[in-house]
C-alpha cells in the first residue's frame, strides 16, 4: 500500500528499478538520515534482510513496517519485485 512498482505516486518511494540502486537515492522522496547513511545497495539479499526486519537491518529508518517473518513469503515477494520493478515495465 505504501510503494508503487512504477511511477504512480504513493506514500513511499517508487520501487521501479530498485534492484542495483543505492538506498535513499531517489530525489523525489525524503528518506530518513539512517537510510541515507546506510550505504545499502538493493539486491535480493539486502531486500530480503530489510523486509525481514526493517528496523534491525537499518536502525532508525522511517518505514513503519514490522517485517515479513516467513522466508517463503519473502522469496515470493522478491520474485514478484524482480519482475514488476524492472525499469522497462512489467
Amino acid at each position: 500500500a505504501c510503494h508503487a512498482v512504477d511511477d504512480t505516486p504513493a506514500d513511499g518511494p517508487s520501487l521501479k528499478g530498485v534492484f542495483g540502486r543505492k538506498a535513499a537515492s531517489r530525489d523525489d522522496y525524503r528518506y530518513s538520515p539512517a537510510l541515507v547513511r546506510s550505504g545499502v545497495v538493493w539486491d535480493e539479499t539486502t531486500i530480503d534482510r530489510f523486509v525481514s526486519d526493517p528496523q534491525a537491518f537499518v536502525r532508525g529508518n522511517r518505514m513503519a513496517f514490522a517485517g515479513v517473518t516467513a522466508q517463503a513469503d519473502r522469496d515470493d515477494l522478491i520474485a514478484y519485485l524482480l519482475q514488476a520493478t524492472k525499469a522497462g515495465g512489467h
